[in-house]
């Protein structure tokens, strides 16, 4: 398996797959031909039908325009064999010859296609079941495996990561105002976070969950920076929870970052075995990922064994099967940002109800994990992030 570093990213919104990813690879093409005087670039199947709505045409010709002009084609109906999200990228020269026509894919989480046949294999172990039985014979956690086989850098990058977190849910609880993009949807966090403030218990705890996530949602719609966790669609749920618990229980970074570190690899078992993009499996790739990982790093911090750690995460994503991708006009909004706040409150309620129980259950997260893609598999295509389907058609229809 690749590093968990793949599935945290920095960098900016609305979404890894449709604006991330394209950046990257507009960012190497242009490194490849600095002196091109022309450029074209084809968006394929998802990439086309919701690029406009994700400012995916933006992303690439930030990098590219200022180079050389550059033609955006449009192909929403065509979908290439290898993955819903491709790009051909094109480049000329003054005489008007070809010098490269390079098709990628953008695969989930702002990665490329290219980034799997370049990495190398970080860890030893591809499944949960075994890394879970590699705890238990060797009485180490999660977050020693990740350590055993990370560089040895990996914390203050993880750290780096937190930062980040923290600062886009702190942006978040100030900024007011409408969202970008035409649907009038207005923020919320600030809202949600006043309040949380009249209620107390479980309602106060809630709302401040809701507030925290709705903070880094709505800052990944506005284009601004955020971390992947595993995408920027479902960047709220996992900061949303650590902070929380951080506020609540006065928690200290470096117990935070272990656990962010639990969380990555369960949302790099996932990568591995299945797929995180919602162009390929739905959003139960994005926010049930996202819900899962959460689960688990909640469930570590509440002095969880490894069973239940592992249950509380199978239980975030197997409560999230079957849901799709249906972004209203391909925007990161409708229905992305209520999701990230309940995906939140939900890996939170996964977390206690795993430590109740001694950690056993019948499905275990690999065998939720081959379902997740099965079902993945089976939703139509119009249901995965082309908005033709579910809730974007509906609202078209209005």
């Amino acid at each position: 398996m690749d590093s968990i570093k793949t599935i945290f990213r920095i960098g900016t919104g609305p979404s890894s797959s449709h604006t991330m990813a394209p950046r990257r690879a507009s960012i190497i093409f242009a490194g490849r031909h600095p002196d091109a005087i022309r450029f074209s670039v084809t968006l394929y199947g998802s990439l086309a039908a919701t690029g406009k709505g994700h400012m995916t045409d933006k992303a690439i010709l930030d990098e590219l325009a200022p180079i050389a002009p550059t033609e955006i084609i449009w192909k929403p109906k065509v979908f290439l064999p290898e993955h819903p999200n491709g790009m051909k990228f094109e480049a000329w020269d003054a005489l008007g010859t070809l010098l490269e026509c390079w098709t990628t894919f953008s695969i989930g989480g702002g990665a490329l296609s290219e980034d799997t046949d370049e990495n190398t294999e970080v860890y030893d172990l591809n499944s949960m079941n075994d890394i879970l039985a590699w705890c238990n014979e060797t009485g180490c956690s999660f977050w020693e495996y990740v350590e055993k086989h990370e560089e040895k850098d990996i914390w203050d990058y993880l750290s780096n990561v937190w930062e980040v977190m923290v600062s886009s849910i702190h942006r978040g609880l100030e900024a007011e105002g409408v969202l970008p993009g035409g649907l009038g949807v207005q923020r919320k966090a600030c809202n949600y976070m006043m309040r949380a403030q009249g209620y107390k218990g479980s309602a106060k705890s809630h709302g401040q969950i809701y507030a925290y996530a709705l903070a880094s949602s709505e800052e990944n719609a506005s284009g601004h920076t955020i971390v992947t966790a595993p995408t920027c669609g479902s960047c709220g749920v996992l900061p949303a929870v650590l902070y929380h618990l951080k506020m609540s229980r006065e928690l200290s970074d470096k117990r935070i970052i272990r656990a962010i570190a639990t969380a990555g690899l369960f949302g790099t078992v996932v990568k591995h075995n299945a797929s995180l993009s919602g162009a390929k499996v739905g959003c139960q790739g994005e926010v049930g990922v996202a819900c899962a990982m959460a689960a688990a790093a909640a469930c570590q911090l509440f002095g969880g064994t490894t069973a239940q750690i592992e249950y509380a995460a199978e239980m975030g994503l197997e409560h999230h099967l079957g849901l799709t991708c249906d972004p209203v006009c391909g925007l990161v909004q409708i229905p992305c940002i209520e999701r990230n706040a309940f995906a939140a409150t939900r890996a939170f309620d996964a977390n206690v109800y795993a430590m109740f129980s001694d950690g056993r259950h019948r499905v275990d997260f690999d065998k939720v994990v081959k379902v997740m893609k099965e079902t993945g598999n089976d939703i139509p295509s119009l249901y995965k992030e082309t908005s033709e389907g579910g809730l974007a058609k509906t609202y078209k229809s209005k």
